[in-house]
């Protein structure tokens, strides 16, 4: 497995990513494309502590990224909830809706998203999104980024979600499908994937793509561990490294 690229590095030639051959790009969502997991943070900590979870101590940050950050919410309820499926299904609810309300006025796209998305316009490429998020949650995310970034509305082809494939990440299905539907199944080595979470890039590779790991909320060990082909700060950095590229 090719080692993920340090962030420092400014040759362009020993970047493991040929971008000039790619054909397109899928995009995790949360934390990805908007800002959102110090959001996830605040509504998970204020409903796990309305409920008295932790003895009402508040969950700290570096628990929610070691055991929240980037995973299915099934798999959440069962491991916070065990055998208390109405209950934890319930708090699944009141914590999404409490993540839209802050998301709704507090979102912004990671530094450089722009720039990125108009090279992948200007290529011409295919793109899709893939993510573990509920539907409502990952379209009032996309319309949230697109309205602030001016994209057009069509930018992306297809949005697979996790709960609507029979496995969510990080088994590789969601991607498999991302690619099934933006119809690059056949070349997932020419297909670039942005992710920010470990669970994201081992289903992202598992499915054959690359992976630009971003560190917008995880460590980067976390990413390198996850096995990210190169890892950046954010999109900006994306970006630079390209231009030296091509």
């Amino acid at each position: 497995m090719t080692s993920a690229l340090p962030v420092t590095s400014p040759v362009a030639s020993v970047c493991p990513i040929n971008f000039g051959a790619l054909k397109g790009v899928l995009f995790d969502i949360d934390g990805t494309l908007g800002d959102s997991d110090p959001l996830h943070f605040q509504a998970f900590q204020d409903t796990l502590s309305e409920l008295g979870f932790n003895n009402g101590k508040p969950i700290t940050e570096e628990w929610f990224l070691e055991n929240i950050s980037g995973r299915h919410n099934a798999t959440i309820n069962l491991e916070l909830f065990p055998g208390q499926e109405q209950a934890a299904n319930e708090w699944c609810d009141a914590r999404e809706a409490r993540f839209r309300s802050l998301a709704e006025v507090s979102l912004q796209p990671i530094h450089g998203l722009g720039q990125f998305t108009s090279w992948v316009e200007a290529r011409g490429l295919r793109r899709g999104a893939v993510t573990n998020a509920p539907r409502l949650n990952a379209e009032m995310m996309i319309q949230s980024v697109s309205t602030t970034l001016g994209l057009n509305k069509m930018f992306f082809e297809a949005v697979v979600i996790g709960d609507e494939c029979t496995h969510a990440k990080p088994h590789p299905e969601p991607y498999l499908e991302g690619l099934r539907q933006i119809g690059l199944s056949d070349c997932p080595q020419a297909v670039l994937c942005l992710e920010d979470s470990p669970a994201g890039v081992r289903s992202a590779i598992a499915a054959g793509l690359p992976v630009v790991g971003l560190l917008t909320g995880q460590p980067r060990e976390a990413l390198e561990r996850a096995g990210a082909t190169l890892i950046c700060k954010d999109f900006a950095e994306l970006v630079s490294i390209i231009k030296l590229q091509m």
